[in-house]
């Protein structure tokens, strides 16, 4: 099979990955993702990011359907694959008695470069990543984020024309987080190197993503830009805190008129209720707070919160996503090689 030079795209056709036991973790997802693109991949644990993920950079073999990486067919060209991809996978995989300028140097002989070479990118990448004062340390005095970013490094050492980071800031402080960001950012426009992430944090697939799509239990249940898909929903979310907790029964009753109650949506203690978008052109803040005054009912707190990715991946699956509340409070996630 011939590939273009051109060709650092992603395509997938009706994947499916079914173990031994259990439902089939990838049920016949479709994907495309165009050269350069960074493409994030959205979903909670378990819904199989890091199955296809695992599928995409040959770790696993799919059950059924096909996949090319930049060309090259995940099934039967493995060794093309490997490559022409970088990964920085869930695992960090490190000695703690490296430095971390013999990592690079080691993952740069594996890769066939050797010499001058070898040290010219190893000191571009420890430079890149903000590493350069601790190069020569051994990797076990190292924090969760400094190994993380190295771990980015290591990916990249083979310039790749494929970058695939599975829930790549995991564990980072928010510093450490940016930086990394405006690292792959950096990759996709400058470089063009395609970038397949997959997160927990809706804040990074907003910030970084091109298009986002949305997994939840094997299939892919939405698709598009974050501006499209937050558009999609329309409407705001209103949450009411009631002056007692014994209201929120019949805060919900007066609310629920407006659209539908989504109780993951609020903080403990309030009534949140997605607005109907029909309802959202006629119905105004105070139309609602009119209603609920009407009803006798006294509010603490009124907070409008505009359509995100998290209220779209409720809409598209009922719940929330579990890193959403962490990377609003400045935790991050892990990188993938």
């Amino acid at each position: 099979m011939q590939r273009s030079s051109e060709d650092n795209g992603i395509e997938v056709r009706g994947l499916v990955k079914q173990f031994k036991t259990g439902p089939k973790a990838v049920d016949g997802i479709d994907i495309d993702v165009a050269p350069g693109e960074i493409y994030g991949f959205l979903g909670p644990n378990g819904a199989g990011k890091s199955t296809t993920v695992n599928m995409l950079v040959t770790l696993l073999p799919p059950t059924a359907g096909r996949a090319t990486v930049a060309g090259w067919d995940i099934s039967t060209q493995g060794p093309d694959v490997r490559k022409t991809i970088g990964a920085a996978l869930q695992a960090v995989a490190l000695d703690n008695f490296l430095t971390a300028r013999e990592h690079l140097r080691l993952i740069a002989a594996l890769q066939g470069i050797t010499g001058p070479r070898a040290r010219t990118r190893a000191d571009e990448l420890l430079h890149r990543v903000g590493l350069e004062e601790a190069a020569d340390r051994k990797v076990g005095g190292f924090s969760g984020g400094m190994k993380r970013r190295l771990d980015l490094a290591l990916a990249l050492v083979h310039e790749p024309r494929v970058l695939f980071l599975d829930e790549p800031t995991t564990g980072l402080d928010p510093q450490s987080r940016t930086s990394l960001w405006e690292e792959v950012r950096r990759l996709a426009r400058e470089d063009g190197v395609t970038v397949f992430l997959t997160t927990q944090y809706l804040e990074e697939a907003d910030v970084l993503a091109d298009r986002v799509g949305i997994i939840n239990r094997g299939v892919i249940v939405a698709e598009g830009t974050p501006a499209a898909l937050k558009a999609e929903i329309g409407a705001p979310t209103i949450e009411i805190v009631p002056t007692g907790d014994d209201d929120r029964v019949a805060m919900s009753r007066v609310l629920e008129q407006f659209g539908e109650l989504h109780p993951e949506a609020g903080s403990p203690g309030s009534v949140a209720v997605r607005l109907d978008q029909d309802l959202a052109k006629r119905a105004s803040l105070v139309t609602i707070i009119r209603a609920i005054d009407e009803a006798g009912l006294q509010v603490a707190e009124v907070r409008q919160h505009d359509p995100s990715l998290d209220d779209v991946f409720l809409a598209k699956t009922g719940r929330t996503l579990e890193g959403a509340t962490d990377a609003e409070a400045g935790v991050a996630e892990p990188v993938a090689r």
